[in-house]
């Protein structure tokens, strides 16, 4: 294990563990527990499963109150692209969760802290401990708050609607300037960006998330139509 100060993840979780036993196991990855002499010590496969039902539960609720129009097939495409392989392990890797992990011998020679299926599995298992120790509040938090920079970028119904025309159609018609859209913040590596663009419209300042600059443009595109619609 690299680092064994578990109150440095909690930190990043924003969470404090009443019962720290349920977050231990959720870093122990079968290949360690495999070449202890303990037979009664659990590997994190069991709060993986549990893991994976609480966040399919957490972020189904958060798409059905955040696109109260989209179907149930919208939904589910909408959940899939957010609660996937790729997306847990790049989560993982923003609070350096592979740092944490107990890996067997062969897994650590392997990169094992770096793979994406272990780097998930470990998410989920960690989502459930936190769900066991703290309830569905708790849990619920803690992945809005991970998922939040994914969650407008992935879901956003771009195919269907696009925004910044529907902005530019209401400025024309209202014979108002054209809007700025500005990037204000980049965070992530090179090849996993997160951006977040302002739109300025006259007194109006919308702003918006995304995986490219296109796309949160799209979403402060959006975010500034709700404003006008609403009379903001």
């Amino acid at each position: 294990m690299l680092n064994a100060d578990h109150a440095e993840l909690q930190r990043k979780l924003l969470y404090e563990f009443k019962n720290t036993c349920f977050l231990d196991e959720s870093l122990r990855h079968s290949s360690f527990v495999n070449e202890q002499a303990d037979t009664g010590m659990r590997d994190n496969e069991r709060l993986e499963f549990l893991g994976d039902a609480v966040l399919n539960l957490v972020i189904g609720d958060i798409l059905m109150q955040r696109h109260p129009d989209s179907n149930e097939g919208d939904l589910s495409r909408m959940r899939a692209n957010l609660v996937n392989e790729a997306q847990l392990a790049t989560i993982a890797r923003s609070i350096n969760l592979g740092s944490y992990l107990q890996l067997g011998k062969g897994e650590i020679q392997t990169n094992g802290r770096e793979k994406n299926s272990i780097l998930a599995d470990a998410f989920e298992a960690v989502m459930a401990a936190l769900y066991l120790d703290g309830g569905f509040d708790a849990a619920f938090k803690t992945i809005d708050r991970h998922f939040s920079p994914l969650i407008e970028s992935v879901t956003a119904p771009m195919a269907n609607y696009d925004y910044k025309s529907q902005v530019q159609e209401f400025v024309q018609v209202t014979q108002q300037e054209m809007p700025i859209y500005t990037v204000i913040h980049e965070s992530g590596p090179d090849h996993d960006k997160t951006f977040r663009v302002r739109l300025q419209l006259q007194q109006l300042h919308a702003e918006g998330v995304g995986k490219s600059k296109k796309t949160a443009e799209q979403d402060a595109a959006r975010q500034a139509l709700e404003m006008l619609k609403a009379g903001t």
